[in-house]
């Protein structure tokens, strides 16, 4: 009996870090997106998580969400220093969400301030 209960045991713990795995590491896509930084913050009560907003229009009815995985410190400082300015985020789609990560499946992997379209020419 305690040989079953082992061994099934292992059984659930390699099925979880083979999920794990393959939600980690493989992507569904990778695209960009830009808009103006109008979010970004440290949320979460006993897990953090990096999350952010850019709104991809001049009235803000089309907002993407996206999350910052924590060790990606240099990406966090870029979106604290663009804080309401114009960016282009270039993501990674995740398959599935994993709260411990973040409240989304797009997980920015690079950022870069761009002029803004709404005022070029002025």
């Amino acid at each position: 009996m305690k040989k079953i209960l082992a061994i099934l045991i292992i059984a659930i713990t390699l099925i979880f870090a083979g999920w794990y795995a393959f939600i980690y590491y493989a992507s569904y896509s990778e695209g960009t997106r830009s808009g103006e930084l109008i979010k970004f913050s440290h949320k979460g009560l006993a897990i953090k998580t990096w999350e952010g907003e850019i709104s991809q229009g001049i009235s803000g009815a089309q907002i993407f969400s996206f999350s910052v995985e924590a060790n990606k410190k240099d990406i966090i400082q870029k979106l604290e220093k663009f804080q309401g300015r114009y960016v282009k985020l270039k993501y990674k789609e995740r398959f599935a969400q994993v709260s411990w990560l973040g409240d989304t499946k797009y997980f920015v992997i690079d950022v870069i301030e761009e002029e803004s379209p709404h005022f070029r020419n002025k």
